[in-house]
């Protein structure tokens, strides 16, 4: 029995050292792939460092600190970071109501034709409004973004980059300028490390309802799952976007926010060597500097809030997306609600917004120079070239002005109008309904239904609200008038050819009722 009793101990304690010595290897073998990761991010952020095309800076997003900076006012490429603007423009015109979420985006030859990477909608399709922003979040979508910027341009991508330019430099980012909406290559689309630090927390203070789209990791677009291109976004405790860039010219760029107990930081790293290198660089600043970050502070607003810009296009009416391309719900939990610490970052309380979405003035042009720095740190207090003035229009409210949401000008071929040409954006055959229009039209009692960019266009609106407004509208006139305002040639779209102010009133009354906003004036 001893004997049995000996062979039977012998055994138990060779299996437990066998468990044992497993367990150990185990705990080695993990041990030792967690510090070849750390020794590998290491050596990438040390590499990336010494890279002659490298910017990097990181700006303590409650002070305006700047805790690290490395050629941060180098001219760079900005790639897609570019998106960010466009990003920032669409928030804008939202938060205005110029547009909603549900508003369709129509695709143009021009969007359908960019590089990817891209959702792929052909020329004459339409996404949301909240799927063109999924889309930049994510994929980085090049076509939406061109879609988006021709549609708040006024069907140009050209003059949305001149107005994504004069926002830039409204916000401060002086040494920036944009040529188009996406980040595809163009030698004078230029910006800095600071700059678009800058960019990071405005879109933070200035758009906290909308911020919760960067930290977006995947959604569903048609019977795709699309996911995000920033990997450190669920990777890195904090981190809540917010944009990636590549193009060859412009190397790998990241612009990340962080925010952990309290804390909040925006680091900027541009002209990485790979993504594997730029992700180990902001890994590695975000853990350097964010406990330098202060918990205090962010009552003053480190980011002007610039003027809204001049509302100078004709939206769609939002229609319902077809079925393969409806929304699904965001992969991720529901988008999380801005924190204390972003509560912290809130800019001053804005001014009312004026009641009219459209520039109602005849030639009175404003001249916004950047707003001094109020603070001696160095994100605002930055020595730069004399400040660019900014042309933009005033508002000169009237009573009751208000654009309209249908425009069959911009309205994609699916959506009922078949005489679209995709090859310029906005333009349609004439219909035997439009009424030529003179260049003051008709006498009497008018109804004003919004402004356009070019006749066509409101002419195009006009149908459009027609068609909506019923028998008020039956023996009315559609017609056009120009007007100059900051140099720009824009039309009035107008009814006319009302019996008294009762009939212009009432149409009026039918064209509101139909979701259609307007006002009545004597001619």
């Amino acid at each position: 029995m001893q004997a049995k009793s000996g062979i039977v101990s012998r055994s138990v304690s060779s299996v437990s050292s066998s468990r044992s010595g497993s367990f150990f290897a185990r705990l080695l073998a993990v041990l030792s792939v967690a510090i070849t990761i750390v020794v590998v991010d290491s050596v990438n952020a040390d590499a990336e460092a010494a890279n002659p095309k490298y910017a990097g800076i990181v700006v303590d997003a409650k002070t305006g600190n700047v805790l690290y900076s490395e050629n941060a006012d180098r001219l760079q490429y900005p790639a897609s970071l570019t998106k960010m603007m466009t990003l920032y423009m669409t928030f804008e015109a939202l938060e205005q109501g110029r547009i909603r979420l549900d508003t369709p985006v129509p695709f143009s030859a021009h969007a359908s034709a960019q590089a990817p990477t891209k959702l792929g909608v052909r020329a004459g399709g339409t996404i949301t409004v909240e799927q063109g922003i999924l889309g930049l979040v994510t994929l980085s979508a090049n076509d939406a973004a061109t879609a988006l910027g021709e549609m708040l341009g006024g069907g140009s991508e050209d003059r949305f980059a001149q107005l994504m330019t004069a926002k830039a430099h409204a916000l401060g980012m002086t040494r920036t300028t944009y040529r188009n909406a996406n980040g595809l290559p163009n030698t004078a689309q230029m910006t800095t490390a600071r700059d678009q630090a800058r960019l990071g927390i405005a879109l933070r203070q200035h758009f906290p309802q909308y911020y919760g789209y960067f930290s977006t990791r995947a959604f569903k677009f048609g019977s795709r799952t699309i996911r995000s291109h920033n990997r450190l976004v669920g990777s890195v405790r904090g981190v809540d976007g917010i944009k990636t860039g590549y193009t060859r010219a412009a190397g790998f760029n990241l612009v990340s926010s962080v925010q952990v107990d309290g804390k909040t930081i925006v680091g900027v790293v541009m002209g990485g060597a790979s993504t594997p290198a730029r992700d180990a660089q902001m890994r590695n600043l975000i853990a350097t500097y964010l406990p330098k970050a202060s918990s205090r502070g962010g009552s003053s607003a480190l980011i002007a809030q610039a003027a809204p810009a001049p509302a100078m296009i004709v939206t769609p009416a939002p229609v319902q997306p077809k079925k393969d391309q409806q929304m699904a719900k965001t992969i991720t939990a529901a988008q999380p609600p801005v924190s204390a610490a972003a509560a912290d970052l809130s800019l001053p309380h804005k001014g009312p917004l004026p009641d009219a979405r459209y520039q109602v003035a005849e030639t009175e042009v404003a001249y916004a120079e950047t707003a001094a720095p109020n603070s001696d740190n160095p994100l605002v207090a930055q020595p730069m070239p004399a400040p660019t003035k900014v042309k933009t229009m005033t508002f000169k409210q009237q009573a009751a002005v208000a654009a309209p949401k249908p425009t069959p000008a911009s309205m994609p071929t699916e959506q009922g109008e078949t005489s679209v040409d995709n090859l310029t954006t906005a333009s349609t055959t004439p219909s035997p309904t439009r009424a030529a229009s003179t260049s003051n039209g008709p006498t009497g009692w008018v109804v004003q239904v919004g402004v356009s960019p070019s006749r066509q266009m409101a002419m195009d609106l006009l149908e459009g609200a027609k068609s909506k407004g019923g028998k008020a509208l039956a023996s009315a006139k559609p017609f056009a008038v120009a007007y100059a305002a900051g140099g720009d040639q824009l039309y009035r779209a107008r009814f006319g050819g009302f019996d008294d102010q009762r009939d212009a009133v009432n149409a009026c009354k039918a064209l509101k009722k139909a979701g259609i906003k307007c006002w009545a004036a004597a001619q």
